[in-house]
């Protein structure tokens, strides 16, 4: 991607520098199809009828199959996330204990996010999702039993968590990087999207059943689901077609792996200004189990069933970006930091709302500019990303991302305890709107742009456009 002038508004590329693949390192068998040439050298591209298609990447086997598996896992893992939370609110009737539940499932992709990178890069991605999806089916199982048995005890919530969170230091980076080896560079952006949509569209039901479950028969049953759902993923896995995916090149096994990664990235801000915004998103912006949890139990003392209600709208405003960004044919930077500088201002908006509904319907257009901001950013990062680099930098972004909320979590949970729901809210929206203004003004830097404030036909025009360059005299 272009670091000169118009980089910040500028679509990401089309793919990334595909490498030939290294002898000695096959990723697959000889009649393996080795992939797409890149997009400069392709005889043809989708034409606008494909572009406009919102769904064009199921039409592709490997990735309907790994699509249809996730609509099952997903909506198990929604319904274990709802159920644990709840769970540990129950044990304890501490926000702060949720929020260190968070941190324990989210503190090894902080500790060892970029060793799952390296290993991404080294080893074939879908042995590595077989082995990642199985060991999460098992603490499922082994959660469930614990919990119907009676003998479930907070502690046991909080290693399950931490089991659950070193599989994904994998399973992250190798589920985010798969996906263009199964639909090539040319449908990534949608693949991305769609995949978000899969996840959040799980959101939509997860939390609903998990509500109805718990309230009616418990915890123990969703975790139960959970750790059945997996067995769907894992097929889908087995019924893919080795011939028809697009392998990267492996990265030979090697060391100063990770400070190459770490280079790669501190070398491009367009891939490393993103990194740094959804890290202070994710690490502050994102702490709902704490935040809605908060607002059902002790601002609007209405229950699980409020709790679940608050994720179900945000999902459908999840759903709606996601499917909003499949249309979309590229990834703009500018997207990006529209997205973060209304999904802060929300968050604020809603943490002041003086009733029920008008903070439950605040929760949709929250989710859609949280899932703007997490697909732009996936789907940029990625396309600007040398294939053979890409398990570590989307390790990176993950751990960025993901691995914050041990650090988050825990304050927005002493904060909320402290002082009020309402106060952790809006303490979490300030930070996000923050980011998105500092990353926003050092990308317009970096890109060679400034802001041009203008008329056109009676209206205020607000651009950036290209700074003029003055010319040196010479003596």
């Amino acid at each position: 991607m272009s670091t000169g002038p118009g980089a910040a508004s500028a679509p990401a590329p089309t793919t990334a520098h595909e490498s030939p693949p290294t002898p000695g390192v096959p990723e697959a068998p000889p009649d393996t199809n080795p992939g797409p040439p890149a997009a400069s050298e392709s005889p043809e591209s989708p034409g606008p009828r494909e572009r406009a298609s919102m769904f064009r990447s199921l039409r592709i086997r490997n990735y309907r199959l790994f699509f249809v598996g996730q609509v099952v896992s997903n909506v198990g893992t929604w319904m274990q996330r709802i159920a644990q939370d709840w769970l540990v609110l129950s044990l304890t009737g501490s926000s702060t204990a949720v929020g260190v539940t968070m941190a324990l499932q989210f503190l090894p992709m902080l500790l060892f996010g970029l060793y799952g990178g390296v290993l991404v890069d080294r080893f074939p991605k879908r042995r590595l999702l077989f082995l990642t999806q199985t060991s999460m089916a098992v603490t499922g199982l082994a959660l469930a039993a614990l919990t119907l048995s009676g003998y479930v005890q907070v502690w046991h919530v909080y290693l399950a968590a931490f089991a659950v969170g070193m599989a994904t230091v994998v399973d992250n980076p190798a589920r985010q990087s798969f996906v263009s080896e199964m639909v090539g560079p040319e449908q990534l952006q949608n693949a991305v999207s769609l995949n978000s949509a899969n996840f959040q569209s799980a959101r939509l039901v997860g939390p609903a059943v998990a509500g109805v479950l718990i309230t009616t028969v418990g915890t123990g049953w969703a975790f139960l689901y959970n750790g059945l759902s997996f067995v769907a993923p894992i097929a889908g896995l087995l019924l893919m077609r080795a011939r028809d995916l697009h392998p990267a090149r492996r990265a030979p096994r090697g060391k100063g792996q990770l400070r190459e990664g770490l280079r790669y990235v501190a070398g491009r801000p367009e891939l490393l200004w993103p990194i740094v915004l959804v890290g202070f998103i994710g690490t502050f912006g994102f702490n709902f189990p704490v935040w809605l949890s908060a607002y059902a139990d002790d601002v609007f003392h209405s229950g699980a069933g409020s709790y679940s209600l608050f994720n179900t709208l945000m999902a459908v405003g999840s759903v709606s970006g996601a499917l909003l960004a499949a249309r979309r044919g590229t990834a703009r930077l500018r997207v990006l930091i529209a997205g973060a500088l209304a999904f802060g201002v929300l968050e604020i908006v809603a943490a002041l709302a003086p009733s029920y509904w008008i903070f439950a319907l605040l929760m949709a257009p929250i989710g859609m500019f949280g899932l703007t901001v997490n697909v732009t950013t996936n789907t940029a990062i990625q396309m600007g990303t040398d294939p053979a680099m890409r398990g570590r930098v989307m390790a990176l972004y993950m751990m960025v991302f993901l691995g914050g909320t041990p650090l988050g979590a825990p304050i927005a949970g002493w904060v909320t305890d402290a002082y009020g729901p309402r106060a952790g809210f809006v303490a979490g929206g300030v930070v996000a709107t923050a980011a998105a203004i500092t990353v926003g003004l050092v990308l317009v830097r970096a890109s060679g742009l400034r802001l041009s404030l203008g008329w056109k036909q009676g209206r205020p025009r607000v651009r950036f456009v290209p700074r003029e360059r003055v010319p040196v005299l010479e003596k």
